[in-house]
């Protein structure tokens, strides 16, 4: 049997009810690692968290919105009482608002959607790397998107705040290499998802198709393959990398 890398070890995951969230949080625990489950959908995290200790795991669920400070602190507090320290984070929670072109988007979605993909990323590191320093280092990935390097008609404040979140992620690789800590991002494209669906109408949709079109591998990809990613950019496979931004993309990006 392969040998755990992640034993003793101690992840946590935002937005991990379900999708990305869920399937990183999964291997994270098949890895070894300790997982704290955050999540605003209190049934979803808890979902989590159980599948996670029915496999052998150590679990821990904590329902959070990410876009409110006091929620990060209680997540925060609720990591360190249960298992003492931090290793891993994995800052997975976005919501990517109501579709519309920018000059019709709303106070309310733009403030809804960068609150949780933005200032909840910025909150989230800021706890999280405090406690890393304290720690002696670490390892965070952040979910950007291809909309985070690039313009999406419609998804306005969805891929300004996925833009932001790569400053963020480039800004802390740079502040906190010094410490020990790493921090990456991960730039999915479309994926297996609610989201996607609510996004394109479904995989028999127009968009949907003229998405994949753009495409070499012509498919979506599985929150399984965007989990690959974050737990090897989290390893010390990955210890000489840091401020960079993984495209898991299928090849859309290089069109």
């Amino acid at each position: 049997m392969e040998a755990k890398s992640m034993l003793s070890k101690v992840a946590l995951v935002t937005g991990a009810g379900a999708g990305m969230g869920r399937a990183i949080a999964l291997q994270y625990a098949r890895e070894g690692a300790k997982v704290l489950v955050a999540e605003r959908n209190s049934s979803a995290g808890e979902e989590t968290a159980r599948l996670i200790r029915d496999a052998g795991g150590e679990s821990l669920f904590v329902q959070a919105d990410i876009s409110r400070a006091a929620d990060v602190d209680k997540m925060m507090k609720a990591c360190l009482d249960a298992f003492g320290k931090l290793d891993y984070a994995c800052n997975n929670a976005g919501v990517e608002g109501t579709l519309m072109p920018l000059a019709e988007c709303s106070e309310e979605n733009w403030d809804t959607v960068v609150g949780v993909c933005l200032k909840g990323t910025w909150l989230c590191m800021k706890a999280e790397l405090q406690q890393m320093i304290k720690g002696g280092g670490g390892s965070i990935v952040n979910l950007s998107s291809v909309a985070g390097l690039g313009g999406f008609p419609g998804l306005a404040p969805y891929s300004a705040a996925k833009h932001g979140v790569l400053g963020l992620t480039k800004t802390a690789a740079m502040e906190n290499a010094a410490h020990n800590i790493r921090v990456n991002a991960i730039c999915p494209g479309l994926i297996d998802t609610d989201m996607a669906n609510r996004f394109t109408g479904g995989p028999k949709a127009d968009l949907e198709q003229f998405i994949l079109s753009l495409k070499p591998m012509k498919r979506r990809g599985t929150p399984a393959e965007v989990a690959e990613a974050a737990i090897w950019l989290s390893s010390d496979a990955a210890s000489f990398v840091t401020g960079h931004a993984m495209v898991v993309d299928g090849g859309m990006r290089t069109l």
